[in-house]
């Protein structure tokens, strides 16, 4: 491929395979370059170093996920049923992302050693690793996990602006004024989202993986979510 043709998609695409058949600890950016038949210097024109080419791969598999559910968050509906959906198709994007691309699962899991540990901590630690930038794969994972809780606190204000869904009673910091008491109500819902985000943990956190194919979890995953929106009614 000539230099001046070379994107960085193509770069990512040539990577992630590259990946998948040697693993993060062998596989180089050299590799990388005889892959897409360039030099290293012209993949590095595009990425600065090696980490920062694990952190664009690391983003790219999980911006598919973000992606999708996304579309969920921001659809019209009953937002109880919307978020019972978004908990359905996190689980199911993550259990299909373990069983159909194991090699890639497993070079995520471990990216995520190399790098931190912000895959398997709670959204405000993950927060704290993403205050670093995105561009190490600790970053990546902090900013995916604020995405996603994000999303769920989309789906959260729509509910109690429906109706059909409660949070606990905003307390505004010093005097009551409108605004001061939005932001509490805001702070509240955020605080609720993380919550149901790490109420489900078992079923989105890749340290997780291995239960992912047990019997019965479906029926588990059912009633963890049944449990949460129940929670969640005014």
């Amino acid at each position: 491929m000539p230099p001046e043709t070379l994107t960085p998609e193509h770069i990512l695409e040539a990577t992630e395979d590259v990946l998948r058949r040697y693993g993060p600890a062998k596989a180089t950016v050299v590799d990388v370059a005889r892959v897409l038949g360039v030099s290293h210097g012209s993949v590095y024109r595009h990425f600065p170093s090696k980490a920062a080419l694990h952190a664009a791969v690391a983003a790219r598999w999980l911006d598919r996920t973000s992606a999708a559910l996304e579309k969920v968050a921001a659809e019209e509906g009953p937002a109880d049923v919307r978020l019972r959906r978004w908990l359905a198709e996190l689980f199911d994007a993550k259990r299909h992302k373990a069983h159909d691309d194991p090699e890639m699962f497993a070079t995520y899991m471990a990216l995520i050693g190399d790098s931190g540990s912000a895959g398997r901590t709670g959204p405000a630690a993950a927060g704290a690793a993403g205050a670093a930038g995105s561009a190490t794969v600790a970053g990546v994972v902090a900013r995916h996990v604020a995405e996603l809780t994000g999303q769920l606190t989309l789906i959260l204000e729509d509910g109690v602006r429906q109706g059909v869904l409660s949070v606990p009673p905003a307390v505004a910091e010093g005097d009551a004024e409108a605004t001061a008491v939005a932001q509490a109500a805001r702070r509240s819902v955020e605080g609720v989202a993380r919550a149901v985000f790490d109420a489900t943990r078992r079923f989105h956190d890749p340290a997780f993986a291995p239960d992912w194919e047990e019997p019965g979890v479906a029926a588990e995953f059912a009633l963890v979510v049944d449990v949460v929106v129940r929670g969640l009614r005014p």
